[in-house]
C-alpha cells in the first residue's frame, strides 16, 4: 500500500503544488476525472492508457513522467523518464511483493481493485507523496469502475452464449451425420460413437459445480477426439499423455475442451493436410502443467495476444473465458501461455498450482 504522507515534509514539491492549483479549478478536474475514467474502462491493457496517463501528468506537472503498467510489466508512458531501466525493475519488483518500490524522484506503487493486484502506477519526477497518493486512488477507483461494467457486460454474454451453443452446432451435427452413416456399415462402431457422444454431451451440458478432476477433464477431450477422429478420419492424429500422480488433482471445470477444439477447429481442419493434436499433463515442482500442441495452420503471436486481452473475435472466446477464469481462480500469475506463428502450429500452455485453498471437486 501508498506510504503515509510525510508530516515533516514543509515545502512540497512543485508537482504537489501543481496538484494543489487543480484543485482551485473544480469544472478542469472534474473533467480530466471523467476522462481518465473512460480511458481505463478497458483496463491497463487497453487502448486509452496513453490518454489516461498524459492526463494523470498535467495532474501532477510537465515536470513529471507518468507511466501505467499493466500485470505483465509492460508500461505505458506519458513524458520521458530520465532512468526508464530502473523503472522497469521497480515494476517488477512491485508485481512480486505487490508493495510500494523507490522514492522521488522516481516511485512505483501498486494499483489493487478489490484487494487484487490490478497493475503499476510509476512516477519520475518531484511529486509529494499526498499527491502521488491521491492519484493512485483516482487510477484505481477508474479501474474498480471499468471492471464492474465489464463484468456485468461479460456475464450477460456469457449467459447468452451458453444457452445458444454449449456444444458447437456444427459439431453436433456432424458427429451425428458419421455415426447415422455407420449404423448399417459398422453398427458395433456406430454404437461405440454414439455411446461417446452420449458421454460428451453429459459431461458438456449436465449439471456440475465448478471444479472437477484432471482424470474427468482428460476423460472428456478423449471422447472428443475421438468423434472428431471419426469425422475427419487419417486427417488427424491424435496423442493424448497424462501423469497418473496428477489424475486426481482439481481443476476448473471444462478447462481442457475449449484448447482441444481450437486446436482440431482452428489448427488442423483448416490446413487442408493431416495434422497432429498432443495433449499433455504433468507435474512439474509444486505445479500442474497441461499442454495443447497443434502442428496447424497457427497465427500471427499479435492476434494471440488480442484474444487473450479479451479482444478476439467470437470464435475466440473459448481461449479468453478459460484465461480469465484461471486468473480468477488461481491469480494474476497464472494463466494461459500461447506459443504460436503462422504456419509454425500453436502451444497453448495451463500452468496451475498442484493445491489451492477452496478448488475442490
Amino acid at each position: 500500500m501508498p506510504a503515509p504522507a510525510d508530516r515533516t515534509l514543509r515545502r512540497a514539491p512543485l508537482g504537489f503544488r501543481r496538484w494543489s492549483r487543480a484543485h482551485t479549478e473544480p469544472a478542469g478536474t472534474l473533467a480530466m476525472a471523467r476522462r481518465v475514467a473512460g480511458d481505463l474502462k478497458d483496463g491497463l491493457s487497453g487502448p486509452r492508457v496513453p490518454a489516461a496517463a498524459r492526463d494523470l501528468r498535467r495532474l501532477l506537472g510537465t515536470e513529471a513522467a507518468v507511466g501505467l503498467g499493466d500485470l505483465s510489466g509492460r508500461l505505458q508512458w506519458a513524458g520521458h523518464p530520465a532512468a526508464e531501466t530502473t523503472a522497469v525493475a521497480l515494476v517488477d519488483e512491485v508485481l512480486h511483493t505487490e508493495t510500494r518500490r523507490g522514492k522521488p524522484p522516481l516511485t512505483a506503487v501498486p494499483l489493487h481493485v478489490h484487494t487484487e493486484l490490478a497493475g503499476v502506477l510509476v512516477v519520475a519526477g518531484p511529486v509529494g507523496t499526498a499527491a502521488l497518493r491521491e492519484v493512485t486512488g483516482w487510477v484505481e477507483d477508474a479501474l474498480e469502475r471499468g471492471r464492474l461494467e465489464s463484468s456485468a457486460e461479460q456475464a450477460a454474454q456469457a449467459e447468452l452464449r451458453a444457452l445458444r451453443a454449449q456444444i458447437s452446432p456444427h459439431f453436433v451435427y456432424n458427429a451425428l451425420t458419421v455415426i447415422a452413416a455407420l449404423v448399417r456399415s459398422d453398427p458395433d462402431r456406430a454404437r461405440e460413437l454414439m455411446l461417446d457422444f452420449a458421454d460428451h454431451a453429459r459431461y458438456s451440458l449436465a449439471g456440475h459445480t465448478e471444479y472437477t478432476t484432471v482424470a474427468d477433464e482428460f476423460h472428456a477431450i478423449e471422447t472428443y477426439l475421438t468423434l472428431q477422429r471419426a469425422m475427419l478420419g487419417d486427417r488427424l492424429r491424435i496423442q493424448v499423455r497424462v501423469a497418473p500422480e496428477v489424475l486426481a488433482v482439481a481443476i476448473p471445470h471444462l478447462v481442457l475442451q475449449p484448447l482441444v477444439e481450437n486446436a482440431v477447429r482452428h489448427g488442423i481442419e483448416p490446413h487442408g493436410k493431416a495434422g497432429l493434436v498432443q495433449v499433455r499433463g504433468e507435474a512439474e515442482g509444486t505445479d500442474l502443467v497441461i499442454s495443447v500442441d497443434d502442428d496447424g495452420v497457427g497465427m500471427d503471436p499479435a492476434t494471440a495476444e488480442a484474444i487473450l486481452a479479451g479482444r478476439g473475435d467470437d470464435n475466440s472466446v473459448g481461449l479468453t473465458n478459460v484465461d480469465r477464469r484461471l486468473r480468477t481462480v488461481y491469480g494474476p500469475w497464472f494463466g494461459l501461455v500461447v506459443e504460436t506463428a503462422e504456419d509454425a502450429g500453436t502451444r497453448v500452455v495451463v500452468r496451475v498450482p498442484l493445491f489451492q485453498p477452496g478448488v475442490m471437486p
